[in-house]
């Protein structure tokens, strides 16, 4: 089940350094939401305090409240280990894990939450999220290989069947394309594009065209200068934010003039 997020006065900091300040926004459940800016300005910290990925870090915490269908994943109950079970994180450069095979790793969380299941239930199971992430055609002949032999844009379509093995709500993802080559972009926002009728997706962008072409929604994110905190400047519709964005600073930016 795809969920919404509502995020609300959200300071985020590293010890005392304020990094990103006072977001509020609403992120719609089956979308994918593409949030761009300059580098240094807090993209990558938000998306990772959506699923408590940030406070991994040293010292690093936030202020304010992320809902998830009205559970404050900051609620003073509420276990991290399950927030990142809900929300699914796919990294900039993907990470099968080196000594496993790929089909232990797609299962590898499944194996991590210690759900006990049939070998016949593992095998659907795997073969489910690599068809889901556009990839059992390619290795069902060599589950039992490494992951790390693939190719860069089939270790992260490896990465997602991984991510989405678990069934989460959510899916973050950090730059999934920037380290791959073009032809494996255009796989990862076609698989995107797939698999937003399931999930709620969020991802971070460089490439301005890619936000155009995937995305629903936009988010703007900038700071006023070095050393002060990024703040999300705009949100809206995708096709707004590059046809007729509200706020100079996005159109500055998606316009080139800075960044």
């Amino acid at each position: 089940m795809a969920k919404r997020i509502d995020v609300s006065d959200l300071d985020i900091y590293y010890s005392s350094f304020l990094a990103v300040q006072g977001v509020n926004v609403s992120i719609e459940p089956r979308s994918i939401t593409a949030l761009i800016g300059p580098s240094g300005c807090g993209k990558s910290t938000f998306l990772r305090s959506l699923n408590r990925m940030h406070e991994v870090i040293p010292g690093a915490r936030v202020e304010g409240k992320v809902v998830i269908d009205g559970q404050d994943l900051y609620g003073a109950e509420v276990d991290p280990v399950d927030v990142r079970r809900q929300i699914g994180m796919v990294f900039q450069r993907p990470n099968p894990f080196p000594t496993m095979s790929i089909y232990d790793n797609v299962i590898a969380g499944v194996r991590l939450n210690s759900t006990r299941m049939k070998k016949s239930d593992m095998d659907d199971l795997v073969e489910r999220s690599l068809k889901g992430a556009n990839l059992w055609a390619e290795v069902k002949d060599r589950l039992n290989r490494p992951g790390s032999g693939l190719s860069g844009g089939q270790q992260q379509r490896l990465c997602i069947a991984r991510a989405i093995a678990v069934e989460p709500e959510v899916l973050l993802m950090d730059e999934p394309c920037s380290a791959l080559d073009p032809i494996s972009t255009l796989a990862i926002e076609d698989l995107m594009t797939e698999l937003k009728e399931r999930f709620t997706i969020v991802i971070v962008t460089h490439n301005m065209q890619q936000a155009a072409r995937v995305s629903t929604a936009t988010g703007f994110f900038n700071l006023s200068g070095v050393g002060q905190p990024g703040r999300l400047v705009e949100f809206n519709p995708t096709e707004k934010i590059f046809s007729n964005p509200e706020e100079k600073a996005t159109e500055d930016y998606i316009s080139g003039r800075f960044g």
